[in-house]
């Protein structure tokens, strides 16, 4: 039966994912900390935070789930002569605190951002402890798109992401899918579908289907040739 769980600020234990509410669809339990441990537990079961400035912590689990397939990226013939112009440069983990901040700022469109101080000193801690990654698009060696998430039982959990130019965080997500997918990894996951998100190919997966990915991806490990370091990636 679904019912919305109260965590206090030691517990680091939530209910199944079956539990969550329909409306809002995925909101699991309320409360609790933004601690590393916390978090990390958090996804791998297929759990993340998301809430507004002044409410408790909010944690969800929505049924479907948005994918992108890292081997079913749509690149438009548009895109593809983009590409091939090789306008941006694309690294990972040069520059996370940078990334993270641009995301949060208000889009044109939003009045305000979901990821407060908080969230930013959670997941740069996060980070730090080698779970958090970025990606980075440069512009003439000017910060101009990026994405931040984390890299959790064989699956880069998406967070959010920045554009300053056309084109540009979509290049990076782009060479982050071609470049996880050489890794032997399928799947970034996008949590909730949006026009944008779809139309780079991105599918809906049943909520139990992903937390199967994700539980068989706990029980092979994480595969040796994922390294996270700094270092630029290429995107042809």
């Amino acid at each position: 039966m679904a019912q919305l769980t109260i965590l206090n600020d030691h517990d680091d234990q939530f209910p199944p994912v079956s539990k969550a509410l329909l409306k809002p669809n995925g909101l699991l339990a309320a409360g609790g900390q933004l601690s590393t441990q916390r978090l990390f537990s958090a996804y791998q079961q297929g759990i993340f935070p998301w809430y507004s400035e002044g409410e408790p912590i909010m944690w969800w689990s929505p049924n479907p789930r948005c994918v992108i397939k890292t081997d079913d990226f749509y690149v438009s013939s548009s895109f593809a002569r983009f590409l091939r112009k090789k306008t941006f440069k694309v690294t990972i983990n040069l520059a996370f605190e940078e990334v993270i901040k641009h995301c949060a700022s208000p889009r044109p469109y939003e009045d305000e951002t979901w990821i407060n101080s908080d969230i930013i000193a959670a997941y740069t801690l996060l980070h730090k402890q080698g779970i958090a990654h970025s990606i980075e698009v440069w512009h003439d060696d000017e910060l101009v798109g990026g994405v931040y998430g984390l890299f959790v039982a064989n699956t880069f959990c998406g967070e959010s992401m920045f554009s300053l130019m056309s084109n540009a965080s979509k290049t990076g997500l782009y060479a982050l899918s071609r470049w996880l997918n050489k890794r032997g990894i399928s799947l970034i996951d996008c949590q909730v579908p949006n026009p944008h998100l779809l139309s780079l190919g991105a599918k809906e997966m049943p909520r139990t289907d992903f937390v199967a990915h994700l539980k068989n991806g706990l029980a092979m490990g994480d595969p040796k040739e994922v390294v996270w370091s700094v270092q630029e990636i290429s995107y042809e």
